[in-house]
């Protein structure tokens, strides 16, 4: 199946989600997550702010700041993305296509290894991902190499195998509810 196809399915698989399933899944996540060894090793989470059906983080990135670490979360800028760090959830507007970003352009977060928290359209087991197709994570993830990645999902967006492109970065794990 090609991208353009496989990304129309799973967002209207994901529209017809239940607010109410979009809750519980991601409460399961967030349990997922704090069990994973990734998590429990990181100083700072690269985390983002959901977006209309996506897995709600915010009591996740919330419970990372109380287990002590550092929260950032993406700010667009033009092609390129950028983590700030966020302590107060009550400072975000809408930014690019809508999605909620910090308010300002400070702090800018500055960890080489926090963990990256990332969102998705489809995902295989591989940790193959794919985005909605701004390629904003993947252009980050060359620049920054390093960072160790979990990607956040709902079980319908796992495949057995996703198309995939050159430029494309895979995550070391793949969680899903």
């Amino acid at each position: 199946m090609d991208k353009s196809r496989l990304r129309s399915e799973i967002r209207a698989r994901k529209r017809a989600m239940r607010p109410e399933e979009i809750e519980e899944k991601s409460r399961l996540l967030g349990q997922l997550l704090a069990a994973h060894p990734l998590y429990r090793a990181a100083g700072t989470i690269y985390g983002y702010l959901p977006y209309n059906q996506e897995v709600r983080t915010t009591p996740m990135l919330r419970r990372a700041l109380a287990d002590g670490k550092r929260v950032a979360v993406p700010k667009v800028y033009g092609q390129r993305m950028q983590f700030h760090y966020l302590c107060d959830f009550t400072r975000v507007e809408r930014g690019y296509a809508g999605i909620p970003e910090p308010l300002g352009d400070e702090p800018v977060a500055h960890d080489p290894t926090a963990l990256v928290l990332l969102p998705g359209l489809a995902f295989d087991a591989a940790g193959h991902r794919m985005g909605y197709g701004g390629g904003f994570y993947d252009r980050f993830l060359a620049e920054e190499p390093l960072h160790p990645k979990i990607a956040l999902c709902y079980d319908f967006q796992m495949c057995g195998e996703i198309p995939v492109d050159a430029h494309d970065i895979a995550v070391d794990a793949v969680l899903w509810a």
